[in-house]
């Protein structure tokens, strides 16, 4: 579970209740109505701009935001140096024995096709199609929160808009302007509240983590290629380690490497 998601969310709205009650009620700040101009009006129209099936994802990416599969990708790399030793050792074929053994799928198929005999234009053209299928697959569902983090504000803004000219209506009992006034903006106020504490937030992680999965991914298929064509493993290993150093904004230090290569087994 990915606890600093839970932590980042129920921290700002502890940090926003704490404000409110410092100076008023709770009570001001809770108004039904308002809630379901909010999320009512985003919801409707959320389906009007996506068909329903693809709304139907949004259930399983909101517990993906929270949930999530950790992978190693240093260990990724090091599984692929092994069967670059493999591979030098034995031959392309040899790779088969070792495929039960690994349990990221997409390493796996790509080595399996390797193993079936595909060349190299087939298997990066096969991999490099799933690559795009999956970054098209993870767009579409952080661009539905990303909308809603957009509508959530607006229809914040129509229900002050509502309030404003139910306000305006009653001028003549100057006693019930103030509370008016402040029910018109109780809308913006869960607007927002929802747009930058959950939804904009949920977007941004998503877009992550999607890039994390490309990054791995490429990985895989640099590797691949690598395997095939025989290069000394701890060449690949470097190559592929810089690489994800260069993702990640730092290079990797001497030591570090020399410590990751010595766990590499000499065919």
């Amino acid at each position: 579970m990915d606890f600093g998601t839970l932590v980042g969310i129920i921290a700002g709205l502890g940090l926003v209740i704490i404000a409110i009650l410092s100076n008023s009620g709770l009570g001001l700040f809770v108004d039904l109505p308002s809630m379901m101009i909010v999320v009512g009006g985003m919801s409707a129209a959320i389906l009007v701009a996506y068909p329903l099936n693809e709304l139907l994802r949004v259930i399983g990416l909101f517990i993906k935001v929270f949930f999530v599969k950790k992978t190693d990708q240093h260990e990724i790399i090091e599984t692929m140096v092994m069967i670059c030793n493999v591979a030098r050792k034995g031959g392309v074929l040899a790779i088969e024995s070792k495929l039960k053994d690994i349990d990221n799928g997409f390493l796996k198929k790509g080595l399996q096709l390797t193993v079936d005999g595909k060349d190299e234009n087939t298997v990066s053209t096969l991999l490099k199609r799933e690559i795009k299928q999956i970054q098209v697959s993870h767009r579409d569902g952080w661009e539905i929160f990303s909308e809603m983090g957009k509508y959530a504000p607006a229809f914040g803004m129509v229900g002050t808009l509502i309030g404003l000219v139910q306000m305006l209506a009653s001028l003549a009992d100057v006693a019930s302007v103030g509370p008016k006034m402040a029910v018109a903006l109780i809308t913006t106020f869960y607007g927002s509240i929802l747009a930058n504490l959950v939804f904009i937030p949920m977007t941004t992680k998503l877009k992550r983590r999607s890039a994390v999965e490309t990054l791995e991914m490429n990985l895989v298929l640099e590797g691949i290629t690598y395997i095939r064509k025989g290069v000394n493993p701890r060449f690949m290993q470097e190559v592929l380690e810089n690489s994800l150093a260069a993702y990640h904004g730092k290079r990797m230090q001497k030591e570090d490497f020399e410590k990751k290569t010595a766990k590499v087994k000499k065919a």
